[in-house]
């Protein structure tokens, strides 16, 4: 089993940044793929971004350009860097793993909010 702490979570003005972290312990070994997913109030959890074991990355389209994921498989740690932020990337951020059987693990979520 997989557990992820996140942190890094806060309030910024537009054309902001920060950087989100997201701990893992447990079965390191197992995992495969990290990412971030994003939820806004009264929104369904979207994908932001992932990065594999070997370190193939993926974007949302609301990513590309300003969002940089990445890993340090020393520290057990994804990061997501933040840049440009908008008021629309408002949302609770949450870390996950993907083992190698396609088990999923969560964080508890950190909080972004972006003024105008």
């Amino acid at each position: 089993q997989v557990q992820l702490v996140e942190s890094g979570g806060g309030l910024v003005q537009a054309g902001g940044s920060l950087r989100l972290s997201c701990a893992a312990s447990g079965s390191i070994s197992s995992i495969n793929v990290m990412g971030w997913y994003q939820q806004a109030p009264g929104k369904q959890r979207e994908l932001v971004a992932h990065i594999t074991a070997v370190g193939f990355t993926n974007y949302a389209n609301s990513a590309k350009g300003r969002f940089t994921i990445s890993r340090d498989n020393a520290k057990n740690t994804v990061y997501l860097q933040m840049n440009s932020l908008k008021p629309e990337d408002t949302a609770v951020y949450y870390c996950y793993a993907l083992d190698w059987s396609g088990f999923s693990s969560w964080g508890q979520g950190t909080q972004v909010a972006v003024s105008s």
